[in-house]
């Protein structure tokens, strides 16, 4: 078994870890396998980035036979022990049960139930659509970002090359597989800075202006909208806008937009209890039973779910969740909700924020 260290010089991450973990107990992992499942296949390579002495290091563990899989395991877990974090790519679905396999084979007692897991693929798959990436695999990543790497290979191309490798001992092809093991890891930390668009989603923004404007809709009729001026939680590095239901978003570093419709019209406010109501078909709403008792009984009737309302005509903004009560609809039916722009909330920047952060994270869960 081969131990290769190296000392990543010159190297930053372009974003907060201690987000996320304490960097000195952080470990990055990944593994290079003979095949994709555990029953038939091994583990010839696991690699490990790890920061010491203010400087980010990469570790690899290379099997140079199959026979020596069982030292790769146990020199790894050993080095594991001071840290407490296990970060990845996709390792909750892959490296971490195929190693846990392969420990089985060889009667090693381990599990990674005392770290703290943190999956880099599972955070940004709920930012994929928003990016428009064409999928979450570190390479698209990496595309996105625009990083490069020295390494042409994918993993399941290597096999070959590790079986060719385990009769040749051919030093070039020694070199490929650990390299790339080691631009799969240095990728990892440098794509970390894309974990700032799932802080959209998960971490609250400060509103910092709100303004009103106005435009003309594609009938050339006057609409109305807010402007929702931002402070994101971590700045993003590259510019992206968006758009999903009639909303609008323009990030670019820690600044953002979103513009969001204003609606003018009449809406319904639902009450929950409508068997204490009585509806008046002739003034299409609903009164309850102390008061509309005086009512003929030929105008009035038994509310009903959906006719246990009373109309309201005033300016609103959309929600998709109960943030902002009391809320309308259009109809019982609707799945959007809408709360009343009262001047009350206009002045309300606190609110404004949490307004924010809601329609981000619609945003976000938009395809």
């Amino acid at each position: 078994m081969k131990t290769i260290h190296y000392e990543l010089t010159h190297f930053t991450i372009a974003y907060d870890l201690s987000r996320l973990c304490d960097i000195q107990s952080a470990f990055f992992l990944d593994i290079e396998t003979t095949g994709f499942s555990p029953k038939n296949a091994s583990i010839y390579l696991i690699g490990g980035c790890y920061h010491k002495n203010g400087r980010w290091n990469l570790i690899q563990w290379f099997a140079d036979t199959l026979e020596e899989e069982k030292e790769v395991l146990l020199n790894f877990f050993s080095f594991l022990k001071p840290y407490k974090t296990l970060l990845h790519f996709n390792g909750n679905s892959f490296d971490l049960p195929f190693i846990l396999g392969r420990c089985e084979k060889y009667g090693i007692v381990q599990n990674f139930d005392h770290f703290q897991g943190i999956d880099i693929y599972k955070r940004i798959s709920l930012c994929r659509h928003f990016l428009a990436l064409p999928s979450c695999k570190q390479k698209s990543i990496e595309g996105f970002l625009k990083l490069s790497r020295e390494d042409l290979y994918s993993g399941g191309e290597l096999i070959s090359v590790y079986k060719d490798y385990l009769l040749s001992k051919d030093s070039t092809k020694e070199q490929l597989l650990l390299l790339h093991n080691r631009d799969d890891l240095k990728g990892m930390l440098e794509i970390l800075p894309i974990l700032s668009y799932a802080d959209l989603f998960n971490l609250p923004v400060k509103t910092t202006k709100v303004q009103s404007n106005y435009y003309l809709d594609l009938n050339q009729k006057k609409q109305q909208e807010l402007i929702l001026r931002i402070k994101l939680p971590s700045p993003v590095p590259i510019p992206v806008s968006y758009h999903a239901n009639d909303c609008y978003v323009t990030i670019e570093n820690d600044q953002g937009a979103i513009r969001v419709p204003v609606y003018q019209e009449e809406l319904k406010y639902f009450y929950d209890n409508y068997k204490e109501y009585y509806y008046l078909p002739a003034e299409d709403m609903a009164m309850h039973k102390s008061v509309a008792s005086f009512v003929d009984k030929e105008h009035r009737r038994a509310a009903t779910a959906s006719t246990c309302y009373t109309r309201k005509y005033s300016s609103y903004l959309p929600q998709w969740d109960y943030l902002f009560t009391p809320f309308f609809k259009r109809e019982y039916k609707s799945p959007l909700l809408f709360f009343e722009l009262t001047e009350e909330f206009k002045t309300n920047r606190t609110d404004f924020s949490r307004y924010a952060s809601h329609l981000l994270q619609m945003l976000g869960k938009a395809h």
